[in-house]
């Protein structure tokens, strides 16, 4: 059987730069077990799975070693080829997810997501963060990964964390963030535990670090970049227990995969 499949550069203003997705639309669901070797052969941060369900498309998320129930590259890389490659002629696609429903639309070249905030909760610093990086962070908080607050921007470029210590905490993955002179904060993103060493950009994460820094900035509109060695900016929107996050995609791939 062939499937059509894409690769897409999310949160990217050109090629080779933000976070690339692999977007296989379906005719209706594979097995589990092989929406996960796809997964593991793209080896990519995510592979996107969707289906049309009436009105709606289901969507699922695969990274290389399994399911996760948010991302938000790859849900803008996924709305990206409904709108651009399938002729998507609607204003909005909502897609059905382990998150609830999330909404895309198109505005001009950038697609702007909908999703819901991340509350997060305050926790104690750590031996085993404060092992891992190297540096004591400013705070700590919890949501569905550890948001880790550094002094500056110098600590998040410079990070050099230990990975098999962040293999081994309990939630998702890590994200360090700090205040900046260009932008209003800036972030990267590690889930080793996921297969992930480091993301190039994590729209799911942003659902999280936007409560943090609407509470510290006391705004609501941010212009924010995750300094990977690819990188990505992300324009961000606090709506009342909603976030638009915004940003463009380039199409890198279009082509089929055999599956036997």
């Amino acid at each position: 059987m062939k499937q059509q499949i894409y690769q897409i550069d999310a949160f990217a203003n050109r090629l080779f730069e933000g976070n690339p997705a692999m977007v296989c639309p379906l005719e209706e669901w594979i097995s589990d077990d092989l929406m996960q070797q796809i997964a593991a052969e793209n080896n990519l941060s995510e592979t996107a799975f969707f289906v049309k369900n009436n009105s709606k498309y289901a969507l699922r998320w695969f990274t290389p070693k399994s399911e996760v129930d948010m991302c938000g590259h790859a849900t803008l890389a996924a709305a990206y080829v409904l709108f651009e490659c399938m002729n998507y002629n609607d204003e909005m696609i909502i897609f059905e997810t382990k998150s609830g429903d999330l909404i895309v639309q198109k505005e001009d070249e950038s697609f702007v997501m909908d999703f819901p905030v991340q509350a997060i909760n305050p926790s104690n610093i750590t031996e085993q963060i404060e092992k891992a990086f190297g540096l004591k962070p400013i705070s700590v908080f919890t949501s569905m990964d550890y948001i880790v607050v550094f002094e500056n921007e110098k600590d998040i470029l410079n990070a050099k964390p230990n990975l098999t210590l962040l293999k081994e905490l309990d939630l998702r993955g890590v994200c360090i963030t700090s205040g900046s002179k260009e932008y209003d904060f800036v972030t990267r993103f590690f889930a080793p535990k996921y297969g992930i060493d480091e993301d190039p950009v994590t729209g799911s994460a942003f659902t999280q670090l936007i409560s943090y820094w609407s509470q510290k900035l006391v705004k609501k509109n941010f212009h924010a970049k995750q300094l990977s060695s690819r990188g990505g900016e992300v324009l961000c929107e606090l709506v009342d227990d909603r976030v638009k996050l915004s940003g463009k995609c380039i199409k890198y791939l279009e082509g089929e995969i055999e599956i036997i």
